[in-house]
């Protein structure tokens, strides 16, 4: 029996932002699978109850979109068996150099943020894309290190090509809010000391990723034809759509 919306989010101790990508209406009345491609925050804090529930998943290939510093300073996930490990880094500038300010919209930052490791990442991504579009792969785990943004931007370019709508790619993508509250308390509890994470890294308004996906079709045309510009193939494209779509029932 599939899963359910009420489902989507899948509880862990020490991951807040974990949830399958399935569900959600694409090409031809078709809908994204579930169980085939997770998303979610970094998983190098998995251990005891977490790491049985991960392993219930049966996950094969987990996809981390972190800088090579991040990943140096928080480790990976843990060595599980059948787990392949792919470090994949979207290049893009860091955002301690374009001030957030607080009178200013944040999903127009946001969405400015993202356009730019558009520019900049194309072969990251193309690359992430192409992990997800081989079945031989899933099911799939993408995640950085709040599971929003390098995360919330490969989702939606996957979602957009399996034909899933803007509006509910961007509510889907605005889940990691409540998500990156429940990690700002449990941050302010395990380690008090620790700076209050800023508002860029907490919010996920809908409207950056309205903007972003709009915009990017404006400078490059169909979503596809953006990825085919990075690097993705016609074949991985069709990849994409006959594995992570429900195929059609028979009439």
């Amino acid at each position: 029996m599939n899963p359910t919306e009420d489902s989507r989010r899948i509880p862990f101790a020490a991951m807040f932002n974990f949830r399958d990508v399935g569900g959600y209406p694409g090409h031809d009345a078709r809908t994204v699978r579930w169980g085939r491609l997770y998303r979610s925050d970094s998983p190098h804090r998995i251990d005891g109850t977490d790491r049985e529930a991960f392993s219930a998943l049966g996950i094969r290939t987990v996809i981390d979109l972190r800088r090579p510093t991040e990943v140096d300073r928080d480790g990976r996930v843990p060595d599980l068996d059948g787990l392949s490990y792919r470090h994949v880094h979207p290049e893009h500038a860091d955002w301690a150099a374009r001030t957030y300010d607080p009178e200013s919209s944040l999903a127009r930052y946001l969405a400015d943020r993202y356009a730019d490791l558009a520019e900049t990442g194309t072969a990251g991504l193309a690359e992430a894309v192409g992990l997800i579009a081989d079945s031989a792969n899933a099911p799939v785990l993408v995640h950085c290190v709040a599971g929003k943004d390098r995360t919330g931007i490969v989702c939606a370019l996957t979602l957009s090509v399996l034909g899933v709508d803007d509006d509910l790619i961007a509510a889907d993508y605005a889940l990691s809010t409540e998500a990156s509250q429940q990690f700002s308390a449990w941050l302010a509890e395990a380690m008090p000391d620790a700076r209050k994470p800023p508002a860029p890294f907490l919010g996920s308004p809908a409207e950056a990723m309205s903007l972003f996906l709009a915009e990017l079709r404006k400078r490059h045309g169909a979503i596809e034809d953006y990825l085919r510009h990075a690097g993705v193939t016609d074949a991985q494209l069709a990849a994409l759509r006959d594995h992570l779509l429900e195929q059609p029932t028979p009439e």
